[in-house]
């Protein structure tokens, strides 16, 4: 089908729960990915997260502005080599408003919104995220999932448990995906990457090991 001639549409997948399709645009895609790059090399570099039962996770994460370990945040990476984050930019919580605004409308939730922390998560061709709650954080604003590179299949689950129902979201290269209200901490995951997907103008690597950005903004409460 020729995205072109037939857009995706905008959709309420949940309560407080959208999808908004092909929202970045490829030159923002570019500036988003040469900064993750940037991240990625440190002073705290990009690395398998290690879980308390001694599980490795399957996508390499880097963090901005706060560190996230299972299950905290801090400024510093402990679990990797006791570095302090790279600073979160203030163009990067510009972008989480304009995300919010553009999933929520305009208002007082979307001008509020003052994301401190991003977790980067690289997905390659077998990379999987397990259905999981992001409740580490002492806000409820809402978390704003931004999409670079490679085609996925994102559950989103419900607030009750890790089974059913759910719905399968199809997130291609440039969509958002901003989850709060009554889903902000709904259950969800990645089930699956189709490699070779994304094509060139992300600015990621052409080709099955392109791989996939994941980028979420949240705001941590811890001030």
């Amino acid at each position: 089908m020729n995205d072109t001639l037939f857009p995706r549409e905008r959709t309420t997948v949940a309560p407080g729960a959208v999808h908004v399709p092909d929202w970045l645009p490829a030159a923002r895609q570019r500036e988003l990915v040469a900064a993750c790059r940037d991240w990625a090399r440190g002073p705290v570099p990009l690395r398998h997260t290690v879980l308390p039962g001694g599980g490795v996770m399957s996508v390499r994460t880097v963090c901005v502005g706060w560190h996230w370990q299972p299950y905290r945040y801090s400024r510093t990476a402990d679990d990797v080599n006791g570095a302090r984050v790279a600073a979160f930019p203030g163009w990067l919580a510009d972008l989480g408003r304009e995300a919010v605004a553009a999933a929520c409308g305009e208002g007082p939730e979307s001008r509020a919104y003052a994301p401190d922390t991003a977790l980067v998560n690289f997905y390659d061709a077998a990379a999987r995220m397990g259905m999981h709650q992001d409740k580490e954080e002492r806000s409820g604003a809402p978390v704003v999932s931004l999409s670079i590179g490679d085609t996925c299949v994102f559950r989103f689950g419900n607030t009750a448990s890790r089974g059913r129902p759910w719905t399968d979201v199809e997130l291609r290269c440039g969509d958002l995906f901003v989850f709060g209200g009554p889903s902000r901490f709904a259950y969800h995951g990645v089930t699956r990457v189709f490699p070779g997907t994304a094509g060139p103008a992300s600015g990621l690597d052409a080709g099955p090991a392109g791989g996939r950005l994941n980028i979420t903004l949240r705001e941590t409460g811890l001030g």
